[in-house]
């Protein structure tokens, strides 16, 4: 039976200092990727980027709005996941020719990472953009992690087409000082995770297998989301703003204004009664000449 939850799972290693989350999306990522069609590989690693997307969401001092962009010239051209405070996800992937590998290298190839933060009270989002460097997902945000935040962080991650699932951990500032064996123990005990049981058991089942002999403190779950719903006056109006004259020409020509939201992944049509309607509305702009 496919599990139905999903959320961010939040732990504290007490005597050591070090902090962690299980992610868990299973109903939110069957969501994100249905019709999408891709290729279990393409699928993977955008789950990867999901689950990691959720924890660092979760873990923000400030609470705002997450934006991962993978980015590069391979087969593979770009990953985007998009997550709102409220833990609310979205995001897709593009490729650019048939995928023939299955690593991410042989998928993204040459390419970078960008990371926006919009946060209430900033002029402007804040941006960082660094190059990939890493075999995998978990191994590039691993790097990013280490020279960002100046502090060591591990990442165990796993997805398919139900589930994308993920373990995180943080060696925080003094956590040398409270045990100098503890973050080399706990991140020997984080590597005997199986794929299986990071995406089926309970989290709390997770750290009981994985740490049983370490005091760990579980905080309250968070649940993440996908609840995007259509918005079609968005759209109109997006329309409207391009004109009568240009949408009459491109149903001339195709028979129907198609317009994709990839991210939220919606599809709206308007054929030419749609048009007319459109700008036969009271609050539609004058026709442009």
């Amino acid at each position: 039976m496919l599990r139905e939850d999903s959320l961010v799972q939040p732990f504290l290693f007490d005597d050591l200092d070090i902090r962690g989350s299980i992610v868990q999306i299973n109903d939110a990522w069957r969501a994100m990727t249905a019709q999408r069609g891709y290729a279990p590989a393409v699928r993977a690693v955008l789950g990867e980027l999901t689950a990691v997307t959720a924890i660092m969401s979760a873990n923000l001092k400030q609470p705002g709005r997450l934006t991962f962009q993978m980015q590069g010239h391979g087969p593979l051209s770009l990953m985007v996941v998009d997550c709102t405070e409220a833990l609310n996800l979205r995001g897709y992937a593009k490729t650019d020719e048939a995928v023939d590998s299955s690593e991410l290298g042989g998928l993204i190839g040459d390419g970078h990472l960008q990371l926006t933060l919009d946060v209430a009270g900033l002029d402007q989002p804040y941006q960082s953009l660094v190059p990939v460097e890493g075999d995998t997902v978990a191994a590039v945000f691993e790097h990013y992690l280490a020279q960002s935040e100046q502090q060591p962080a591990a990442l165990w991650l796993v997805a398919n087409g139900d589930t994308a699932a993920g373990l995180f951990l943080q060696k925080l500032p003094d956590a040398d000082q409270r045990d100098p064996d503890g973050w080399a123990r706990v991140t020997s005990l984080a590597a005997t995770v199986k794929p299986d049981e990071l995406r089926n058991l309970p989290p709390e089942d997770v750290l009981a297998r994985l740490f049983h002999e370490e005091t760990v403190r579980v905080f309250t779950p968070r649940p993440v989301l996908h609840r995007w719903p259509a918005d079609p006056e968005k759209v109109k109006t997006m329309l409207r703003g391009l004109g009568r004259q240009e949408l009459e020409s491109v149903i001339e020509t195709q028979g129907v204004v198609e317009i994709h939201d990839d991210m939220s992944n919606h599809t709206y049509r308007f054929d030419a009664d749609a048009i007319h309607e459109l700008f036969a509305a009271p609050d539609a702009p004058p026709t442009q000449h």
